[in-house]
């Protein structure tokens, strides 16, 4: 994979997805950092959805802003980085590439019904199932002019992050060739 221009990864999507365990397996596979944004949440946006409660937009911002510094201090320094983050919105991934133009996504997309059911199965993470609904209404998905790709997560996990791996390959290989054509 070329280094400098998908040096970060943000695997996307809504709650019950896998985001954290497909991003943590690309980041093995990729030899890269993983990280989580939720960890990056201030405590009051924990609560907030702990009770059932969805964020705000200006609740966001300030996370959004985090989590793309936390990413473009660590691109900077040379780290591959694998981030699982929502970054439900056009304008949520926008906030995200100000802050490390080179970002690509890796939207990952499932039924209603899987997501709810994965939701169900999972215990100890702050956020309700009851919140699923918000979330798909929310979802915007990646446009054609975004940069990323989609992947389905009706396989099993270590599938879904072999094709994620190899789908961020494949945008690398392309962006390498723009470049040089260019």
């Amino acid at each position: 994979m070329d280094g400098q221009r998908l040096s970060a990864l943000v695997v996307m999507g809504v709650s019950g997805s896998g985001k954290t365990t497909i991003a943590a397996a690309v980041a093995a596979r990729a030899d890269a950092t993983f990280l989580d944004a939720d960890d990056f949440h201030p405590a009051s946006n924990t609560a907030k959805m702990a009770a059932g409660t969805p964020l705000t937009d200006e609740d966001r911002w300030p996370w959004l802003t985090v989590v793309g510094d936390e990413i473009a201090r660590r691109t900077a320094r040379g780290e591959r980085v694998v981030m699982a983050c929502s970054a439900l919105k056009r304008r949520y991934r926008d906030v995200l590439r100000r802050h490390a133009p080179t970002l690509i996504f890796a939207q990952l997309d499932g039924s209603p019904a899987l997501l709810a059911e994965r939701i169900g199965a999972r215990a100890d993470h702050f956020m309700p199932a009851t919140l699923l609904g918000t979330q798909l209404a929310a979802l915007e998905p990646l446009g054609p002019e975004e940069p990323g790709f989609v992947v389905g997560i009706a396989q099993p996990p270590d599938q879904v992050a072999d094709t994620v791996v190899a789908c961020w390959q494949d945008v690398a290989a392309l962006a390498g060739r723009r470049a040089r054509e260019t």
